[in-house]
């Protein structure tokens, strides 16, 4: 007798060859057979007429891992049809933590990641190591996870507070060097680093990894490279802006001494949070390069727009690139007022603004919203609702003034209440995504959940590039699409009995209607754990998220189960 049935749906495996009308059998934790099982017996059946019966969704890029200590199905995902979320990205690991280290960490991830300070208070310290974390999950997961080590978090470890102060010792590179080959032997996926300029701490100092030297780099693809599994994630200093060739030459190193793929970010974009622009032919020539010589770069693509609202009253952490507009951003609303209503002052934002900082020793260099893609999304005031659903630089335009003072006297008008709404999406933006997501070493979706509770943090990535990319757009046929989502992500992971829905592989599955598959509804609520404030995105027509064999979500609903394990590279 099966454990579980999936009667009737159109299987479609991930392999990426088309799907076919079939029955799926699961026993265990395991697929144990995909054909015509009609009147087999079976503890639990689901009818699956009419429905896509698909591996489930792998998510190569998250930072998961203090939320998964007290939410084991990271919530949103789950019901997206994500079964493997890979954490611990960006150099940031929730361990290795020392028991009188735990306030720095939340600070990290607070400045870095944007996660809620007090919710950070939730994480269940049961671990100081990376190994420990590791071993004290099972049976708290309602997800699959796969952990990188992070970078910041060994530098800590090891040098305390020097970690943000200098290059480090070829002793305590050796220190490093010896956590991290730990860390693979306890089933790493990998190294995580960075040297972006966005990344600072609460206290504005660059976080511990971007005082790495490249030699330092060096010794711990090195002490990966003795394994020669998982992968290494890393965001060079130019990612931002653009990764430079420099850096494209040493992304190739780090894969070349690791022996693995190395994932990074901003391939080809004005910044890494916009898409793929002008530079895509080259980029697109970098990575076909990377491939020649055995040492594959691969590239994250978000392929849903960021986005998120804000109000001048609470502010927003978007302009932390354009320091005079992030200053204003902290100060108390009735100061606020005074220096929007200040002509000279007035006249240095719009300086600030047309020139945001590009020297990461000035610190961060995150590119403000666009004035095309700033709308104002709700309003308190009768003469600001002509401007409703309208961008900035539309504004401008009819009233021929520079964007600043149009977006300041909206907000003037509503006593500095009114909700504007920014976004990374233009139309050029759409166009040439059509394309860029079709190299074979872009890697679509990924969401960076559990971060960034100011916006919606992409957590609907999975349902998004279906009905987007494969059902109105028409980029990808339907196998296809499946496979990029799934057994694309898991293999270069290293995360071999994952992303195909075969006999023998992992029952990792999802279940959806084809006809009304949909991001559905995304709107802030509070967290049912936490209770704060967050972007919860419900979807349309997914039918059920089946984990290791066990249903995770059924009709939109989240059943409590806990099969998750701890995935490790092969």
């Amino acid at each position: 007798m099966y454990d579980l049935l999936l009667t009737g749906g159109l299987v479609v495996d991930g392999t990426g060859v088309p799907g076919r009308l079939a029955d799926v059998a699961v026993e265990g934790d395991r697929i144990v057979a995909v054909g015509r099982l009609r009147g087999q017996a079976a503890r639990r059946t689901i009818d699956c007429e009419g429905l896509v019966v698909a591996p489930g969704v792998v998510d190569a890029h998250t930072h998961y891992d203090p939320q998964i200590t007290w939410d084991p199905v990271c919530d949103t995902a789950a019901l997206h049809g994500v079964t493997t979320v890979a954490a611990g990205n960006c150099g940031f690991s929730v361990a290795p933590c020392r028991s009188d280290d735990h306030d720095y960490l939340a600070q990290v991830f607070a400045r870095v990641e944007g996660m809620d300070l007090d919710s950070l208070g939730h994480v269940g310290w049961e671990f100081e190591t990376f190994e420990e974390f590791l071993a004290t999950r099972p049976g708290k997961l309602g997800v699959n996870l796969g952990m990188y080590v992070g970078h910041s978090a060994v530098r800590r470890w090891v040098m305390g507070d020097a970690a943000y102060e200098r290059e480090a010792t070829p002793d305590e590179i050796s220190t490093m060097a010896a956590m991290i080959d730990a860390a693979m032997h306890a089933g790493a996926l990998g190294l995580s680093s960075s040297h972006a300029p966005t990344h600072l701490d609460m206290a504005d100092r660059p976080v511990p990894s971007r005082l790495s030297s490249r030699d330092e780099m060096r010794a711990l693809a090195d002490a990966q490279g003795r394994h020669g599994r998982g992968s290494i994630a890393y965001a060079p200093e130019s990612a931002v802006e653009g990764i430079d060739s420099a850096d494209r030459d040493f992304l190739i190193e780090l894969a070349q001494r690791g022996g693995v793929p190395v994932i990074t970010q901003g391939l080809g974009g004005r910044s890494k949070v916009d898409a793929p622009t002008k530079t895509w032919q080259e980029s697109r020539a970098f990575l076909d390069r990377s491939a020649a010589l055995g040492a594959p770069v691969y590239s994250l693509l978000m392929t849903r727009p960021l986005n998120g609202p804000f109000d001048l009253i609470d502010g927003t952490t978007r302009y932390e690139g354009v320091p005079l507009w992030n200053e204003l951003m902290a100060l108390d609303v009735a100061t606020k007022r005074t220096w929007l209503e200040d002509p000279t002052r007035r006249d240095a934002l719009r300086r600030a603004i047309d020139e945001p900082n590009r020297d990461p020793a000035r610190g961060s260099t995150l590119p403000p919203p666009f004035w095309e893609s700033l709308r104002v999304s709700d309003v308190r005031s009768a003469e600001n609702e002509p401007h409703l659903g309208r961008s900035m630089s539309a504004l401008a335009a009819d009233s021929g003034k520079h964007p600043a003072d149009v977006f300041f006297d909206i907000a003037l008008a509503d006593d500095l209440a009114t909700v504007f709404h920014w976004s990374n999406e233009t139309p050029a933006w759409r166009e040439l995504l059509k394309d860029v997501q079709k190299h074979p070493q872009m890697i679509v979706g990924v969401s960076d959940g559990g971060a960034h509770l100011d916006r919606d943090d992409g957590q609907e990535w999975s349902t998004h590039f279906l009905s987007t990319w494969w059902k109105q757009e028409r980029v990808w046929r339907l196998e296809e699409a499946i496979r990029r989502i799934t057994a694309v992500p898991a293999a270069i992971l290293g995360l071999n009995d994952r992303g195909v829905a075969a006999a023998g592989w992992a029952a990792d599955l999802f279940v959806f209607d084809p006809e009304t598959v949909d991001v559905g509804t995304c709107r802030e609520e509070a967290d049912r754990v936490t209770g704060a404030a967050r972007f919860r995105a419900v979807p349309q027509g997914i039918k059920a998220t089946i984990t290791n064999g066990t249903i995770t979500v059924e009709d939109g609903e989240i059943t409590g189960a806990a099969p998750g394990e701890v995935v490790r590279p092969r």
